[in-house]
C-alpha cells in the first residue's frame, strides 16, 4: 500500500469551508479512481492559520497516475483553491506503508 501526503495552509476563517471543498474535489476525485483505498485529513493549528494534511491510500504507486497525471510528485490543485487563500505545497510525498492497525473499538 502507498500513502500520498499533501499539505496546505489556510487562514483560520477559511478552514471549515476549505475542508468541505477538499471533500468535494480532492477526496471525491481520488475516491473514484481505481486503486484508491481511503483517505484521512489532519488539522494542525498554527498562528492565525490552519495546516491541513491530506493522506490518501493507494494499492500501487502506478495507479496514482490516473488521479495525478504522469508526474505523481506534483500536487493536483483545483480552480477555486484561491478563494480560500490557500497556500498549497506544490509537491507531494509518497510512502510505502509497512504497518497499519486500527482498533475498531477505539473509534466507537
Amino acid at each position: 500500500m502507498i500513502a500520498r501526503e499533501w499539505k496546505c495552509r489556510v487562514p483560520e476563517c477559511h478552514s471549515a469551508g476549505f475542508t468541505a471543498y477538499l471533500y468535494e474535489t480532492g477526496i471525491k476525485d481520488s475516491s473514484s479512481t481505481p486503486g484508491f483505498l481511503g483517505a484521512q485529513i489532519f488539522r494542525h493549528t498554527l498562528a492565525h492559520k490552519v495546516e491541513l494534511t491530506l493522506i490518501t491510500y493507494w494499492e500501487k504507486l502506478e495507479l496514482i497516475k490516473t488521479f495525478s497525471g504522469n508526474d505523481i510528485s506534483r500536487a493536483r490543485l483545483y480552480p477555486k483553491d484561491e478563494i480560500y487563500e490557500l497556500e498549497p505545497d506544490l509537491s507531494v510525498k509518497h510512502y510505502e506503508v509497512i504497518e497499519h492497525q486500527f482498533s475498531v473499538e477505539q473509534w466507537r
